[in-house]
């Protein structure tokens, strides 16, 4: 089991990615402890080709810990073979549980290393580079959940056994089971189906509405929007998003949409869904940060850029998922 390419692959990366930025870490204690822009002796001077070379090593790293997500996705469903019962990647995942924690786990750390990849780019193009500080003080928290993403795919792929009989999606999510998934299976379709698209509309509207009007409390909107929306488009997903795209009144599985029976559907559009949110969350972000004159200018030129990375992403996902409720053969609600 743990020799399959894709899990070989994972852990390599995981490995690789925590050592690396660990040992950014402890070299950005050391720059921020001594650091001082207004010097230009040898020793600033050092700790600034430091500071350059550290940031676009951990770029790159992080880059990986971004899309190692859609690599995990796969590697779970091309694996669900191997056990009895198990139908899609639901199945492995049941298989050991501790896989649920690895999904949550790389959730954040996609939205956490997508933000410090975006300030990282924004701070270099800033002749004083302002967050130099704020940047390296958060990669102990990033080297802590690699850490821990780390551990958990050991133990998750290490406790993966082919005889072990797994459940599979439609006993997980099924109406009316006593888990937290039987009960978003359950929630009233009808009723989510109206605070989705409502909730939708109204970030798509502050989204044009940030790129009409350069004031501040727009973004905050657009970023607390956006907090809101993901969950709630996750629960969309469970709660009727899925029943149109497999056809079917009782199957609320978000995984089988990643399958070649469904065209891999699910892939662009959890893209767009995780893509989507994250440009809508930097607007505020930026705007929180940019104190500085340079800082304003450098947010600024990019932040029509996320907006509308923004609106194409998420407009992608709501395509997706309106496409086979509007002109699909299948009706939940019958007229």
């Amino acid at each position: 089991m743990i020799l399959h390419p894709g899990i070989l692959a994972l852990l390599l990366g995981a490995f690789i990615s925590f050592v690396l930025v660990l040992f950014a870490a402890f070299a950005g204690v050391k720059i921020m402890v001594r650091r001082d822009a207004s010097s230009s002796s040898a020793e600033q001077l050092l700790l600034e080709r430091k500071t350059y070379l550290i940031s676009t090593v951990v770029g790159l790293v992080l880059c990986f810990s971004i899309f190692s997500g859609l690599l995990f996705l796969y590697t779970i469903d091309d694996i669900h073979s191997l056990f009895i019962g198990a139908m899609c990647a639901t199945g492995t995942l049941n298989a050991n549980p501790i896989g649920w924690n690895v999904l949550l786990i790389k959730g954040i750390i996609f939205f956490l290393a997508s933000l410090w990849v975006i300030i990282n780019s924004i701070d270099q193009h800033c002749e004083d580079t302002p967050l130099v500080k704020q940047k390296y003080a958060a990669l102990p928290i990033i080297a802590f959940l690699l850490a821990v993403d780390f551990v958990l795919q050991i133990w998750f792929f290490s406790g993966l056994h082919p005889e072990r009989i797994t459940s599979c999606c439609g006993s997980l999510f099924a109406a009316g089971s006593r888990t937290v998934a039987g009960e978003l299976a359950s929630l009233p379709p009808e009723k989510i189906i109206w605070i989705f698209y409502l909730a939708a509309c109204s970030w798509l509207s502050t989204v044009l509405l940030c790129l009409g009007n350069r004031a501040g409390w727009p973004r905050l909107l657009l970023f607390l929007e956006s907090l809101l929306l993901l969950p709630l488009s996750l629960i969309s997903v469970i709660s009727f998003i899925s029943l149109y795209v497999y056809q079917m009144p009782s199957h609320h599985c978000p995984f089988d949409m990643i399958q070649k029976n469904y065209s891999f559907i699910g892939y662009p559009l959890y893209i767009g869904l995780f893509v989507g949110i994250l440009f809508g969350l930097v607007p505020g972000i930026g705007r929180v940060l940019g104190k500085t004159t340079s800082l304003k200018r450098e947010t600024a030129k990019r932040e029509r850029k996320w907006l509308l990375l923004a609106f194409v992403f998420f407009s992608l996902f709501l395509v997706l998922s309106s496409w086979p409720i509007l002109f699909g053969k299948f009706q939940l609600f019958p007229q």
